[in-house]
């Protein structure tokens, strides 16, 4: 796929990002909705293939990722898997900030059983529950908050 650049809500950050796939992924764990207000809409894009200039900060978030803003409005800018194995490094950025993702189709929905018994989404997108998502990347308890 080509190329894609966006920006944060301020401008002061911008993205370069080489999309792996033309699909959206939504997460609806407790982080991603506190964090975004709502489920946090992404585009996968391997390790190498995301660029940014500006001011990034980043937070580790969980045992498996970490999450990065822009330091001047506060735009959530991606997590990245931080994890051991074949997703390490993978990112997933927030498909918000690129003004192009017509033609993305919705490609999956994980943590499928935190989400809000109102939301729905169109589509037939792999759902992952919150412990498929822990055994998937051999985590044990409370992945997201570390508490409940």
């Amino acid at each position: 796929m080509a190329a894609m650049t966006g920006k944060c809500m301020c401008g002061a950050v911008t993205l370069t990002v080489i999309p792996a796939e033309q699909m959206i992924h939504a997460c609806h764990c407790d982080w991603c909705r506190a964090w975004t207000g709502s489920a946090f809409m992404a585009v996968k894009a391997e390790d190498g293939d995301v660029s940014a200039e500006g001011p990034v900060k980043t937070l580790a978030s969980s045992p498996w990722a970490e999450r990065s803003w822009c330091d001047a409005c506060g735009s959530g800018l991606w997590y990245r898997v931080t994890a051991p194995g074949p997703y390490h490094g993978e990112y997933h950025v927030a498909a918000g900030l690129l003004p192009d993702t017509a033609g993305f189709t919705l490609g999956s929905e994980i943590y499928h059983d935190r989400k809000p018994e109102g939301w729905a989404y169109a589509g037939d997108a792999k759902k992952m529950t919150k412990a498929e998502i822990e055994a998937f990347f051999g985590m044990s308890g409370e992945a997201e908050t570390g508490a409940e």
